[in-house]
C-alpha cells in the first residue's frame, strides 16, 4: 500500500460497536506511511476512548465542532484543508443519514461538507438497518455525489443476525482506501536532499560560509515529496519555511552535515547532493572573538585551513550506494569540470549550473542546468527552481529506474559518465 505513503488521512469515527476495529485501521495506515488524524463523534466516544485512537494516531483527537485550542477555533475548516481522504470508519445508519441531508449538527459532519479531498465511508449497522430503503436510498443519494463506500460485508453481526451490515476488516479497508489513490513517480521512494550552505566558525562570532540561499534544495524537496517520496531534507542554515511534508533536519557545519547523511542514509534509495558544502574550515576555532589592533590599520590576520569531509564521494564509496546525484556550480569550464566530476566521484547523473551568471544560480528564483550521465546530456532551460525541479525529478527518476532494473538483472552498472 505505497500509495498511503505521505498521504493525510481524516479518519471519521461514528458510534458503532465496529468502531474497536479502527483502532487497527489506524495501525495499518500509519505503518503504510500516511499520516492519521483521528475526528470522533459523541456517539463514537461510547464506544471506544479518544486516547485509545490519540495513542495510535500520534496526534490530538478532534471531538469539538468549535475547538478553543485550533486555529481561529475551526478545527472543522482546518483539518478539511488538510485532508487528502477523508474515510468514516464506522459509518452508521445514522452518520449516513445526516451526511445524506447535508447536515453540519457535529465536526464529522461540518468537515465532510467543507472539505475538497475524496471522502470514503465503511458501512457499519445492523442487517436489517442496512436493508432498510431509507438506508438505501441515502447510499445511492451519498454514491451520486461521488462518495465511494468500501462494503459493507456480510456475516455474523454483534446482535447475533447474519447479513450484510459488518464493517469490512480494517486490512480490507486500507487496501480499498489505496487503490483510490493515482501511484505518483516516486511514490515509495526514500529520496535525501541536502541543501543550502554551511558554516565552518572562526571564532564565537564569526564563520566562513558562501552565497547559497538553499533555494533550489527547498524546491527539488517540495517537488519530490509531491511525487509521492519520502523525503529526508539535511539542511544548511537557511530562511526558507521548510515544505510540507518534508522531514527536515537542520545543521550548521560541513562535519554536522556529514554525520547527519550517514545517520540516514541506510535507508534511503536516492541522494540528491545539492547543499553548497564548504571545501574547507578553519583549523582552529578561537576560543573567544579575535580583537583587531586599533592601532595598526595594516595588521593582517593568516588563518590555516583544512579540508572538510566529501560528503558526496563518502556516499558513493558505501559499500551498497544509493543512486547519487550530484551539483556542479562552476564559473568557468562548467561542462568540462561537471564531467570530470562526475567520473571522479562516481556518481550517477550530475546537474550543472554556471553561477557566473548573476540572473541564474545562489539567490535567485531562476536557474539553468544541463544534466550529465551515462548515455545523457539534457540541457534544461531558464525557469523558476519550482518547475526545474520537476523536470529535474522527471530525469532523475527514470534514470533510477533504468539503473534499477540493470542492478536487479545484475547487469554491469556504470556510474561515471564518458
Amino acid at each position: 500500500m505505497q500509495q498511503l505513503r505521505n498521504k493525510r488521512i481524516v479518519l471519521g469515527v461514528s458510534g458503532g460497536i465496529a468502531a474497536y476495529k479502527s483502532a487497527e485501521l489506524i495501525r495499518m495506515l500509519t505503518k503504510s506511511g500516511a499520516e492519521v488524524r483521528v475526528v470522533m463523534t459523541s456517539a463514537g466516544c461510547e464506544f471506544i476512548t479518544p486516547l485509545t485512537l490519540q495513542a495510535l494516531s500520534n496526534n490530538p483527537v478532534h471531538l469539538d465542532l468549535l475547538d478553543p485550542e485550533s486555529e481561529a477555533g475551526m478545527s472543522h475548516i482546518e483539518l478539511a484543508r488538510w485532508a487528502d481522504r477523508v474515510l468514516i470508519a464506522p459509518a452508521t445508519a445514522d452518520f449516513m443519514a445526516r451526511l445524506s441531508g447535508g447536515h453540519a449538527d457535529d465536526l464529522l459532519t461540518t468537515l465532510c461538507l467543507a472539505t475538497s479531498a475524496p471522502i470514503s465511508l465503511a458501512p457499519a449497522m445492523n442487517q436489517e438497518m442496512w436493508r432498510d430503503s431509507q438506508t438505501q436510498q441515502n447510499a445511492k443519494a451519498l454514491k451520486q455525489r461521488g462518495i465511494a463506500f468500501f462494503g459493507p460485508a456480510d456475516g455474523v453481526q454483534a446482535c447475533g443476525d447474519v447479513g450484510l451490515g459488518r464493517m469490512l476488516e480494517p486490512e480490507l479497508i486500507a487496501g480499498r482506501l489505496a487503490q483510490t489513490i493515482d501511484t505518483k513517480r516516486l511514490t515509495g521512494i526514500n529520496i535525501m536532499i541536502t541543501a543550502g550552505p554551511t558554516r565552518e566558525q572562526l571564532d564565537p562570532v564569526r564563520y566562513i560560509s558562501n552565497h547559497s540561499s538553499g533555494k533550489m534544495g527547498y524546491a527539488l524537496a517540495e517537488a519530490a515529496a509531491e511525487a509521492g517520496a519520502s523525503v529526508t531534507l539535511i539542511s544548511g542554515p537557511v530562511h526558507i519555511p521548510i515544505p510540507e511534508r518534508v522531514n527536515c533536519i537542520n545543521v550548521i557545519s560541513a562535519r554536522d552535515m556529514y554525520h547527519s547523511v550517514h545517520q540516514h542514509i541506510a535507508e534511503q534509495t536516492i541522494f540528491i547532493g545539492c547543499a553548497a558544502v564548504c571545501d574547507y574550515r578553519p583549523e582552529k576555532i578561537a576560543r573567544g572573538k579575535i580583537k583587531k589592533n586599533p592601532d595598526n590599520c595594516n595588521e593582517r590576520m593568516e588563518v590555516q585551513l583544512v579540508c572538510n569531509p566529501d560528503i558526496i564521494a563518502s556516499v558513493t564509496d558505501l559499500r551498497q550506494p544509493p543512486f547519487v546525484v550530484g551539483f556542479a556550480a562552476e564559473s568557468h569550464d562548467v561542462m568540462q569540470y561537471a564531467a570530470d566530476k562526475l567520473k571522479r566521484k562516481k556518481l550517477n547523473l550530475i546537474i550543472a549550473n554556471d553561477i557566473s551568471n548573476t540572473n541564474i544560480g545562489f539567490n535567485s528564483d531562476n536557474n539553468e542546468v544541463t544534466v550529465l550521465g551515462l548515455n545523457i546530456e539534457k540541457k534544461l532551460p531558464l525557469s523558476s527552481k519550482k518547475l526545474l525541479s520537476q523536470k529535474l525529478l522527471e530525469i532523475i527518476s527514470d534514470n533510477y529506474i533504468t539503473w534499477k532494473n540493470k542492478a536487479e538483472n545484475n547487469e554491469k552498472v556504470e556510474n561515471n559518465y564518458s
